[in-house]
């Protein structure tokens, strides 16, 4: 039996190597929303679509999927540093599209999110 105090270093390497490969998928997927967000808020700015029902419609996404990651749009710019920044405790996408609403004020957001990490 191994422990991991007698992990070879090739499975330290490895577990290393795992953890900032799902970082790396939850940043990706945070950008990814994130772009979606403001994409779609361009799209209703410009007129394109009048609505993120008609936008989710054309995604093939669920509606209230959909609202809740345009809601990403809104964010204050430095939530959205803090959300990205790898080594500060990052927010979990699904920590801001779930579980109700994000408030459109930045402070509020602040505060809101400062309790959750």
């Amino acid at each position: 039996m191994i422990t991991p105090l007698d992990a070879p270093q090739a499975f330290k390497d490895e577990a290393v190597a795992e953890r900032r490969e799902r970082a790396a998928a939850q940043s990706s997927a945070l950008v990814r929303a994130l772009g979606l967000a403001h994409h779609w808020q361009n799209l209703l700015d410009d007129g394109r679509f009048a609505s993120m029902t008609e936008i989710a419609a054309v995604e093939g996404m669920d509606p209230g999927r959909a609202s809740r990651i345009a809601r990403l749009a809104h964010l204050a710019p430095d939530v959205i540093e803090a959300c990205l920044a790898t080594d500060s405790g990052e927010i979990a996408l699904e920590h801001l599209v779930r579980g109700g609403s994000l408030p459109l004020d930045w402070a509020t957001q602040r505060q809101k999110l400062a309790a959750r990490r």
